[in-house]
């Protein structure tokens, strides 16, 4: 398990292909590694990956098979490519963000960036099919990052987050660019949540749920709009 509080920025020290494998050398900052083993899960743009080996310094080495490559951004990365990376969560650990498995949902695209004065906002784009699980001030993963939807237009597929300077300077945000790839986990909670409301009114509206939906459509809103979880509380 990871926390979604990104720990530092690793590079591609080297690639190694192999039919189906995918191997990846990562430069880590210095102290990154002490105590890391063989084994070990670590967090690379979110995705949970093994330490497969050790060295020198403070590099680690590892295996992606080609099923992860092709959910994830991790296909396109070359030598000198940037991740965000985290070590797995000890017991007892402060949650400073929400809990994150590590494991990919989709891969989504930057929209659009804007870059007010301190802040930066980033617009993405979102397949159909997982905006349902997307709420205003809910919890997402982006690149390993768990952040805070600040908006979300479930009808155009976007939603929207803001960066400060802090989470900036510790991740590889501030590269990013309208049209790139990052990979997304959603909430679990708000899976279970919204899946389970959804089943809840299929079993029991059933031959209703055209006349249903048709009504929400004419007030701008959706069966999705019914599984909305309640705002966590604020402070």
């Amino acid at each position: 398990m990871f926390t979604g509080i990104v720990q530092a920025v690793a590079s591609v020290a080297a690639i190694t292909d192999r039919p189906g494998l995918r191997s990846f050398a990562l430069q880590f900052p210095p102290g990154f590694c002490v105590g890391l083993e063989i084994g070990a899960s670590v967090s690379c743009d979110g995705v949970c990956l093994t330490v497969t080996a050790l060295g020198p310094g403070d590099q680690a080495n590892f295996d992606v098979m080609q099923q992860s490559l092709s959910l994830t951004t991790l296909a396109g990365l070359k030598q000198g490519s940037l991740l965000n990376v985290e070590r797995a969560a000890r017991d007892g650990a402060e949650i400073g963000g929400h809990p994150l498995s590590g494991h990919i949902d989709f891969m989504a695209t930057v929209a659009a960036v804007r870059r007010p004065e301190n802040n930066v906002c980033v617009r993405i784009q979102v397949p159909p099919t997982w905006m349902r699980y997307i709420f205003a001030k809910g919890y997402i993963a982006i690149n390993g990052a768990s952040l805070t939807v600040a908006e979300a237009d479930r009808q155009a597929g976007w939603f929207e987050v803001w960066l400060i300077p802090e989470t900036l300077r510790m991740t590889t945000f501030g590269a990013k660019a309208e049209g790139d790839l990052l990979n997304i986990e959603i909430e679990r909670q708000t899976q279970v949540f919204v899946d389970t409301v959804r089943a809840a009114i299929d079993e029991r509206l059933g031959p209703l749920l055209p006349a249903l939906e048709k009504l929400l459509a004419a007030q701008g809103q959706s069966l999705d709009d019914l599984g909305q979880p309640p705002l966590k509380p604020v402070g």
